[in-house]
């Protein structure tokens, strides 16, 4: 009958088996955990990581030379110019052609107050009628500002600048649309607008302007 070894006895006190290291070889420390890796050495030739250069002591002397001085006045801005559209017309279309301007004008979103309509012939309609009732109450509706003002060349010097001048070469001696031209760019705050013949416009308007 073959015997069977015995198993050995494992006693209470045993936390695990034990390994007992040969003989002449030395048992194998535990590694240390990985930290963070330190910065690798700059290679020769290629710069390291940039570093914030130390404050600079400033001796008194230049620190009285660093402060700034009173300051220029700053000069005035140019008043800029008003843009300037050109409406082909004759003598007879242009107070029309300055009506429809006013119109689309007014559906853009202008407020009356701010047109001024200059005519070089006729005088409008509308100036026509109130100057019937004086000139006191016509130019009393000019400094209520609250509606489209119509002045003739003669009296447009009275008039008081707006954002938008329409004028009509409606006709009038030629020395009447060589007054109103420069007289109304002077007026426009932000658009002049000539119903009229373009060759005498720009004439006027390119020596006078």
């Amino acid at each position: 009958m073959p015997l069977i070894p015995e198993e050995p006895q494992i006693h209470e006190s045993a936390q695990g088996p034990r390994v007992t290291p040969a003989t002449g070889r030395t048992a194998p420390t535990p590694r240390p955990v990985p930290g963070p890796r330190p910065a690798a050495p700059p290679r020769p030739g290629r710069p390291g990581p940039l570093r914030p250069a130390a404050p600079v002591q400033r001796a008194p002397r230049d620190v009285a030379a660093a402060k700034p001085g009173p300051s220029a006045p700053a000069a005035p801005a140019a008043s800029a110019s008003p843009q300037i559209q050109l409406i082909p017309a004759s003598a007879e279309g242009a107070l029309d052609a300055a009506e429809e301007a006013v119109d689309l004008l007014l559906e853009s979103g202008r407020a009356p107050g701010e047109v001024l309509v200059i005519t070089t012939g006729e005088p409008h309609p509308w100036a026509a009628h109130e100057l019937s009732f004086g000139e006191a109450s016509y130019w009393a509706q000019h400094d209520a500002g609250d509606d489209v003002f119509y002045a003739d060349a003669a009296l447009a010097s009275r008039a008081a600048p707006r954002p938008v001048v329409v004028v009509a070469i409606n006709g009038g001696p030629a020395a009447s649309a060589a007054t109103a031209l420069p007289l109304a760019h002077a007026r426009a705050g932000a658009l002049l607008i000539v119903c009229g013949d373009p060759q005498q416009i720009n004439s006027v308007l390119g020596a006078g302007v």
